[in-house]
């Protein structure tokens, strides 16, 4: 990761390490890397999606890890100058003031954190279409429902999830949904 961490321009590597803190202190559902990730091949540097997914997770982690040992600042740029492959000098000094200004903020939250094992839901999107025919028959003119489900994982990667139903599966979908509503407002 360091090696990753060193084509990554200062300003958009201080970006990412806020939104590392900012998912895991739960104010935000994940790391929209592949914007950050555009917007860095923007500027002219080579880096793919997937190297900056793994650079978010180390990210993620790191600060979880010393939050979890309730580090300060000057252990966490102890710990990070004696690793085999060392960090560049504007990566630590970016890990230094983020932990410090927002690092005991994490392990207060930490301990929800590690319950949440599972991904979070953050968006559902849908719509309705009608197939009128394709090439092996001629008149479908059956009613379907596209849904997506965006998801942001444990690390903080968002996804999409995409899936057809028919119409009564899609009723069946939507009054399940009502029946959740239903006893959440009784909590």
């Amino acid at each position: 990761a360091a090696d990753m961490i060193r084509v990554i321009p200062q300003d958009f590597f201080a970006e990412l390490c806020e939104q590392v803190i900012q998912h895991l202190n739960h104010k935000i559902p994940g790391i929209n890397t592949a914007e950050l990730c555009q917007r860095i091949q923007t500027s002219g540097v080579d880096i793919n999606i997937g190297d900056l997914a793994k650079v978010a997770n180390t990210l993620s982690f790191l600060f979880s890890t010393a939050a979890r040992n309730n580090l300060s600042t000057e252990e966490l740029v102890t710990s990070l100058g004696s690793g085999v492959s060392t960090l560049p000098k504007h990566a630590v000094q970016v890990i230094r003031h983020v932990w410090n200004e927002q690092g005991k903020a994490i392990a207060v939250s930490e301990d929800a954190r590690n319950t949440a094992t599972v991904g979070q839901f953050v968006d559902m999107k849908w719509k309705l279409g009608v197939a009128m025919s394709s090439d092996t028959c001629r008149s479908m003119k059956y009613p379907y429902v596209t849904v997506t489900l965006t998801v942001a994982d444990p690390s903080g990667q968002m996804t999409d999830k995409s899936f057809e139903m028919t119409v009564p599966q899609f009723k069946n979908f939507f009054r399940q949904f009502k029946e959740m509503a239903s006893v959440l407002e009784t909590v």
